[in-house]
């Protein structure tokens, strides 16, 4: 390898790296916001598009031409203009001619061009046909009128327009969106014959406001037929802003009970909504649908069908909660950045916009008109050296036959011009007919009053106003047509709780020693008989109602809430609960209770700690659940009691090695969350023991209830007038058990039955 001498490195221009990276990434970012994604606001295309338009107005293909192989489109676009990849290229003519996606297509398109469910599942470019809209030829009626400035293609071989001359405001009736660096834009459409009245209106008021000119246009006008449902005061502050967003909602009617939707928000897909709609089902959010069908077809683009079950169901409920959770109302963002006429990127107002797009095609009229003058003038000029000739023709045939330099005699005997003379020159014998002259004069004569016509135009701005306002009009009649979206004030859609509508009935929850749950109906399931996977076992069986939520409590002291109507039926094995909450790897769930949110609890721990929580403090609409049981040094949680009435209840609490206390439940505190209050005293020297003393069982004692306590095949009870002797003050130490039921293996309250004598 050769080896590169010092001095040659000397030779290299040095700069610093960061200042090199920053330099390349602003030129990178300029190239893309002014060149790739964001449109300009005079002719509201983006260079893809300009060319993809231009080159097809080159290929003859006109809207009224015959449609030529999309293929050719894109070949001419990519060789001539727009050196980029063929797939992208296609891509945006496909997305031209798509009357779902452009308010105004500017291709018409023959073949697969998509359809509204899969915008991309359009056919290979070698299997379509295209050709230019009636709505393209607003770019092209004036292209070859002087009205716009060409720039070399990227090879300098030949030459584009920098700008189409459109006789419309184009980015604000199609619409917009890109993706830039550093940037983005998103314009929604708007019909052509608001925009062209507040367009006349701004002409002949040019202290208007953007007030003044949403009387005119309403909101913006999208391609699909969902109704337009933010309120006027919102659109009013996108258009000031230039910011904002747009709430679609589709359009339904009910038709034998069914619910029928037939036009759905801008971007929305009927394939989509329905997999949620379905997804619902499938969760038992929506026990109220029976079924549900597309039938959308060729004949009907949109037409997504729900059947509700037979019985009474709210229709309006069920809609307004398909609104609130599916695509059915969905929200369009707004963001009028533009690039402006000073070629800098600007979020616009709608005033400022439609200003500037004024000021735009103020600029190309005026060069349109002074094209077509300096056009006539020079004919006139030619038709007057014509018309001399006529008057003297037996002079101009002697010159021409005997002189060896006519063009010159001609110049100097009759004073003409040279491009005077070289007219005459060209004139065939045929054209020497008198009614030649008749021809010439008459020409002149229209010529005379052309130029007459537009230097009256040019010359008095009140005409001249009058004059772009007459081509707005025109176009307006051409290409208009009546607002497709419609602007209704609705309510706001709000789901509905499951609850509202299902039918209330009592179900039984199993819960897996190794998480797996399910549900069955009714009560009287023996969760013995249940059967689980290899290696699976009972750990609980809830009984409760498909209405009421469900709390799961771990063995960190977490909870968890799900609703029963959500979980698998009991045919099966279930499926874990890791499915529907996010438990860590090293915790478990150990109880489940179910209550109303006003019921109190009992909760606490072998530690010989415990408070008093409400059923509502335990919710938690978080899938990783909530922290209630503070555990230290790898304490056990006890099973939660539930609290009949805080004051007269009491609290029975015994300890592994025998002890009980009874006290009054008022002694313990409302908690939502914590440690809570010592209950029972363990000395540490116990607690901490080669045989730990912790507390065993937590439980509330109503008033008026025996206490039996099991010990092996033995049990103990202690009626109402035999407690007192273990009652005592919370976090006292207890009282022994007799000797044969120490070792406690399980505790029961029983109400005493009182018998009226």
């Amino acid at each position: 390898m050769k080896e590169i001498l010092p001095s040659a490195i000397e030779d290299y221009e040095k700069i610093p790296f960061q200042d090199f990276t920053r330099k390349a990434y602003l030129n990178y970012s300029m190239y893309v916001i002014l060149d790739r994604a964001l449109p300009h606001i005079g002719d509201g295309l983006k260079p893809v598009q300009r060319r993809i338009v231009y080159s097809m107005s080159q290929l003859g293909l006109l809207s009224t031409a015959k449609h030529k192989k999309s293929a050719r489109t894109v070949g001419d676009v990519l060789g001539k203009f727009h050196p980029h990849g063929d797939t992208a290229c296609y891509e945006a003519m496909v997305l031209m001619a798509q009357p779902f996606s452009l308010r105004y297509p500017l291709v018409d398109g023959q073949g697969n061009f998509g359809d509204p469910n899969d915008p991309k599942s359009f056919a290979a470019m070698r299997y379509t046909e295209s050709k230019l809209s009636k709505y393209a030829d607003i770019f092209l009626l004036e292209l070859d009128q002087g009205t716009t400035n060409w720039t070399p293609n990227f090879d300098g071989t030949l030459e584009e327009p920098s700008l189409l001359p459109a006789r419309l405001p184009n980015l604000l009736l199609n619409g917009s969106t890109g993706i830039a660096v550093g940037m983005a834009t998103s314009i929604p459409p708007h019909n052509l014959r608001e925009v062209a009245n507040a367009l006349i209106y701004l002409i002949d008021n040019e202290d208007s406001t953007v007030e003044k000119l949403c009387r005119f246009i309403k909101g913006p006008d999208f391609p699909t037929e969902a109704e337009i449902i933010t309120p006027a005061r919102e659109i009013l502050d996108m258009y000031q802003s230039g910011t904002g967003r747009i709430k679609m909602r589709a359009r339904y009617h009910v038709e034998n009970s069914e619910i029928i939707f037939t036009a759905l928000p801008h971007h929305a897909s009927t394939e989509k909504i329905y997999e949620q709609i379905a997804a619902q089902m499938a969760e038992k959010k929506l026990p109220m649908i029976s079924d549900i069908r597309d039938e959308s077809d060729h004949e009907e683009s949109t037409r997504l069908v729900i059947i509700p079950r037979s019985g009474r169901v709210d229709l309006n409920a069920l809609t307004d909660h398909l609104f609130a959770t599916t695509d059915l109302e969905k929200s369009f963002p707004v963001n009028m950045n533009v690039i402006g006429l000073n070629g800098k990127p600007q979020v616009k107002n709608l005033l400022s916009f439609m200003t500037e797009w004024l000021e735009f095609r103020t600029y190309t009229v005026r060069k349109k008109l002074n094209f077509k003058l300096k056009k006539i003038t020079e004919r006139l000029h030619i038709l007057d050296g014509l018309l001399i000739a006529f008057l003297n023709i037996d002079e101009v045939i002697r010159i021409i036959r005997v002189s060896d330099h006519p063009k010159k005699d001609l110049m100097k005997i009759f004073l003409l011009s040279e491009a005077q003379a070289q007219a005459i020159l060209e004139i065939r014998l045929r054209q020497l007919a008198r009614l030649e002259e008749i021809r010439l004069r008459a020409e002149k004569k229209e010529l005379e009053s052309h130029k007459e016509s537009f230097e009256r135009i040019l010359g008095d701005e009140t005409v001249f106003k009058e004059y772009i306002k007459e081509e707005i009009r025109s176009d307006a009649k051409e290409y208009g047509d009546k607002r497709r979206s419609p602007i209704k004030e609705r309510k706001e859609a709000e789901k509905f709780s499951v609850m509202d509508v299902i039918d209330v009935e009592p179900v039984s929850i199993i819960l897996s020693k190794n998480g797996w749950i399910r549900s069955a109906k009714g009560h009287d399931i023996n969760p013995e008989s249940v059967k689980f996977l290899s290696g699976d076992s009972l750990l609980g069986c809830l009984r409760t109602k498909n209405d009421k939520p469900i709390v799961f409590i771990d063995d960190t002291g977490r909870s968890y809430m799900l609703y029963s109507h959500s979980l698998p039926s009991a045919r099966g094995n279930g499926e874990p609960l890791t499915r529907h909450l996010s438990i860590p790897a090293n915790a478990h769930i150990r109880y489940m209770v179910s209550s109303e949110n006003n019921q109190y609890y009992l909760i606490g721990s072998d530690n010989g700690y415990g408070f008093i929580i409400k059923f509502e403090d335990l919710l938690t609409g978080f899938k990783n659940g909530k922290a209630v049981v503070t555990l230290k040094n790898n304490h056990e949680l006890l099973e939660p009691d539930s609290i009949g009435d805080l004051e007269k209840d009491n609290i029975l609490a015994v300890t592994n090695k025998g002890r009980l206390l009874i006290f009054s439940l008022k002694q313990l505190p409302y908690l939502k969350k914590g440690q809570g209050n010592k209950i029972i005293s363990i000395p540490e020297k116990e607690m901490y023991s080669k045989h730990p003393e912790t507390l065993k069982f937590l439980k509330v004692l109503p008033e008026n209830s025996d206490i039996v306590i099991h010990s092996g095949k033995h049990s103990f009870k202690l009626g109402p007038g035999n407690q007192w002797n273990y009652t005592g003050l919370r976090g006292h130490r207890g009282k022994m058990l007799p000797r044969p039921y120490m070792n406690v293996d399980r505790v029961e309250t029983i109400p005493v039955e009182h018998v009226d004598v």
